[in-house]
């Protein structure tokens, strides 16, 4: 048997062993990437990819021009801009019924907006930006931090911000709490057309050539003739925060080729924008097919 090939048929024999981590409900998942983006754990780091299982205490970063989707089981969403680093924490034991824990942002913009059964469930849930501590009563949020200070804008509900001792609570729509670095913070009005530049700022539209778990089309970054070589371009890829992945091909009349492809895209147009991200990126230029 091939190196390969072993490596897979190990892999493959680690994943289909039965466990009880198997039947419980991961926290988070990856819901969209548009890279690169990446995930810390455990001192190792990977490409973020849509449909990654999330575990208490990962980071996840963004790159530049990178946003990033992530959807908690219990059907909250984080929306995370570039440049961002995010760090979750969760000690729920059933994260499908309820969120217990803390999303600390770092750096970058975010948008926090709750399930559809928010309102109906128990939940324990705070929002650390920068300097400033949120406990949740809202249902949507938006929120940066920066060198220049925090920001927190309440969208709809109610929320209590913390700050250097100080409580501030918004309860009113489209408003936002301002904290320059180094400075009194202060409540102000959001205006609708600022906000929807900040908005931006952490979504995926379409034309973005973000990745979603069930896309169909595929880009093929590039081919190799020899195990080495393709895991080598693999490394360059994922390095370059690229989630892309080895599909072994037979040749005549007893040859093999490798292919490494990023995968994902809903549209050829999708997988064109992200092709260009990754020659941007990487120097390499793939083509596009299903």
């Amino acid at each position: 048997m091939r190196p390969f090939n072993l490596i897979l048929a190990v892999v493959a024999a680690v994943v289909l062993l039965p466990s009880a981590a198997a039947f419980a409900a991961a926290p988070a998942t990856v819901e969209a990437v548009q890279a690169p983006a990446w995930r810390d754990r455990d001192g190792v780091t990977a490409p973020l990819a849509a449909g990654m299982e999330l575990k208490s205490g990962d980071v996840l970063r963004t790159g530049q021009g990178a946003r990033a989707y992530v959807l908690l089981a219990e059907g909250s969403r984080v929306k995370l801009g570039e440049a961002a680093q995010f760090t979750f924490h969760t000690r729920s034991l059933q994260p499908q019924r309820s969120f217990s824990g803390a999303l600390d942002v770092l750096a970058g913009a975010f948008r926090f907006t709750t399930g559809k059964l928010w309102k109906t469930r128990a939940r324990e849930v705070a929002i650390r930006v920068g300097t400033a501590t949120i406990g949740i009563r809202g249902t949507d949020l938006w929120g940066r931090t920066n060198s220049d200070g925090d920001l927190v804008a309440l969208l709809e509900g109610r929320i209590e911000i913390i700050r250097a001792g100080q409580a501030t609570v918004l309860a009113q729509p489209m408003t936002y709490f301002d904290a320059p670095r180094g400075q009194a913070a202060a409540v102000k009005a959001l205006d609708p057309g600022v906000f929807s530049s900040l908005a931006r700022q952490t979504e995926i539209l379409p034309g973005d050539g973000a990745v979603r778990a069930k896309g169909k089309w595929r880009v093929l970054a590039g081919d190799a003739a020899s195990e080495e070589a393709a895991l080598e371009l693999y490394d360059q890829i994922r390095e370059a925060g690229f989630a892309a992945r080895i599909r072994p091909r037979a040749t005549a009349p007893d040859g093999w080729r490798y292919e490494v492809l990023l995968g994902g895209f809903s549209s050829v147009a999708e997988a064109e924008i992200a092709a260009a991200r990754l020659k941007a990126a990487t120097g390499l230029k793939a083509s596009v097919g299903r």
